[in-house]
């Protein structure tokens, strides 16, 4: 589904690369995690791999198609819930996503239907006439979901998409992204919540400094890195214990 080819990015002014000669195989209904610490270059290469931004070397396909000749539809098969809330305070929970659903051109008939399921498996319908700005961090990490997902993507790109929630949603979260994925959107996730990448994801990678590090099960990582127990002991094991600091 996603064929990332020696993907190098470096921003203008910057002294190092944010992503550093990157290559990934993601198939088809594969829930990737893209793990690592701050400043790895994971935000620089969803970012890439959004169209966002624009790579400083490499290339990638999505759905076998490239930004360069197919843009528009590249932009159809993707979905986009980012790490910062990309709602409008001031409008409603089912004001927002009518606003985003109209802008992928699904028809308003339609377009309710799908906001007042979505709504409703996500615990949130008899807040939809509510405004954002009132609502929780948990409530408004799954308005944020429910606008990247209207149009039924392909592909769904996730950065850190359960932080600085309660347990409560992040259950609601995961399992309705599990539920997603059966129904054969290929997931891309960032977090640096290790356990629940451990649980979540069927693949993953870890990144540090703009590079892939390792790659394979989550099960398959422990196994192969000497007295880890778990996601974290094989993180740390790659990435070091030094503090990543940055301003």
């Amino acid at each position: 589904m996603l064929h990332i080819n020696k993907i190098s990015k470096k921003y203008k002014g910057a002294d190092t690369f944010s992503v550093n000669d990157l290559s990934l195989e993601i198939r088809k209904n594969e829930i990737y995690g893209l793990l690592g610490p701050n400043g790895a270059g994971k935000t620089t290469l969803i970012s890439v791999l959004c169209g966002l931004i624009k790579p400083t070397s490499g290339d990638f396909t999505i759905d076998g198609l490239t930004y360069a000749d197919n843009a528009q539809s590249i932009k159809e098969r993707i979905g986009v819930v980012p790490q910062e809330y990309a709602l409008y305070p001031t409008l409603t929970a089912k004001e927002n996503l009518m606003y985003f659903g109209s802008m992928y051109g699904i028809q308003k008939q339609e377009l309710h239907q799908k906001i007042d399921q979505g709504l409703e498996r996500l615990g949130l319908e008899k807040f939809s006439g509510k405004k954002v700005e009132t609502f929780s961090g948990g409530m408004k990490r799954r308005v944020n979901l429910l606008a990247g997902i209207l149009h039924n993507p392909k592909v769904l790109f996730l950065d850190e998409p359960t932080v600085g929630v309660d347990v409560q949603s992040k259950n609601v979260i995961i399992e309705y992204l599990k539920e997603l994925n059966a129904n054969d959107t290929t997931i891309v996730y960032t977090s640096h919540h290790l356990t629940e990448a451990q649980d979540f994801c069927t693949h993953i990678a870890v990144i540090d400094r703009g590079r892939v590090f390792a790659q394979g099960t989550p099960k398959g990582l422990i196994e192969n890195t000497p007295n880890a127990h778990n996601l974290e002991d094989v993180f740390i094991a790659l990435t070091g214990k030094e503090l990543r600091d940055d301003v």
